[in-house]
């Protein structure tokens, strides 16, 4: 069988042209990975809890006897021993769960300073 002359051209058009979209689509278009997307919205949803919960944690922190001492820590520490010290506390440990949220101690630990 013989395959017209147009054949090799038409299909090595074919693969350069799905490189360059490929190139471009993964590039410039924004598209991603199946790993890549489950990455993003596992971060995503991390962030949104730490911010429906960060009330709660602030709430936690004004019913603390301790609250006074444990922000005089807060003020005087630097920004990363913040996180800890809010951890110790307790106030970012969600209802039900035995340890600190890291997430949740971050939000609440800028939404402390904040206020401050």
């Amino acid at each position: 069988m013989q395959l017209p002359e147009w054949t090799k051209p038409a299909l090595l058009g074919a693969g350069a042209g799905a490189v360059a979209l490929a190139v471009i689509g993964f590039s410039w278009g924004g598209w991603v990975t199946g790993n890549s997307a489950a990455e993003m919205s596992s971060k995503q949803s991390m962030a949104a809890i730490a911010t429906a919960l960060t009330p709660y944690c602030l709430q936690n922190s004004q019913g603390d006897p301790n609250s006074a001492e444990i922000m005089a820590k807060l003020k005087a520490a630097s920004g990363y021993q913040r996180r800890g010290i809010v951890e110790e506390a307790g106030w970012a440990t969600p209802l039900g769960a035995e340890k600190p949220d890291r997430a949740l101690a971050e939000a609440c630990q800028a939404a402390l300073i904040k206020d401050v």
